[in-house]
């Protein structure tokens, strides 16, 4: 089974994160932001991963220690999860409408770190949430992950929809690239031999 538990713990936050690649897309989330909740519980549920987080941050400050670690954390457990990447399709990629909002998102499971992120957001704000922040949780995910990720606006003014559409597009890219090609299971996918 392609599982993994990840603790993180540091002077700004406290997180507990078990991940099921092979899951029905149920979760457990709750790491004191009402919004990256949201977003992580449609993240599960779309790429079909099993999550549960429990992240105590210091909120009192901002969101941004949370936002940070537990894409952070989230990427480490993937990273763990994959183990020796044998069999994976490696690439994933997504165009996903929400509503009047159109979201690309494309990852490779390279072993290399690298984000391209072009999401138009045009609030500051989305409820209490720093719409900033969205782009901090991404980066602490490749980071982890050891992957490539380029997210884009392709259209959209509502910064909900734009950021809901790309943990979306976002979740139904890593579901592609995980997914195992049964037909190669033994076989990395890389013609360099290591990934």
């Amino acid at each position: 089974m392609r599982e993994n538990t990840v603790g993180r713990k540091t002077a700004e936050t406290d997180i507990s994160l078990y991940l099921n690649l092979d899951g029905a897309g149920k979760s457990k989330i709750d790491t004191g932001c009402g919004f990256l909740d949201h977003m992580l519980t449609l993240f599960a549920a779309h790429g079909k991963f099993d999550l549960t987080v429990k992240c105590v941050g210091d909120t009192y400050v901002d969101y941004h220690h949370t936002v940070e670690d537990v894409g952070i954390a989230l990427g480490e457990a993937f990273k763990n999860a994959l183990g020796d990447k044998k069999g994976i399709n490696r690439y994933g990629d997504c165009t996903l409408v929400m509503d009047e909002a159109v979201v690309l998102s494309a990852i490779d499971f390279s072993g290399r770190v690298f984000l391209e992120y072009d999401l138009k957001i045009p609030a500051q704000k989305v409820g209490d949430f720093d719409t900033e922040l969205t782009e901090e949780f991404f980066f602490g995910f490749v980071r982890k992950s050891e992957s490539s990720l380029h997210l884009k606006t392709l259209s959209g003014k509502n910064s909900h929809h734009i950021i809901e559409g790309a943990f979306k597009s976002f979740a139904k890219s890593v579901r592609k690239a995980v997914a195992v090609d049964e037909k190669f299971k033994d076989v990395l996918p890389s013609t360099k031999g290591v990934l």
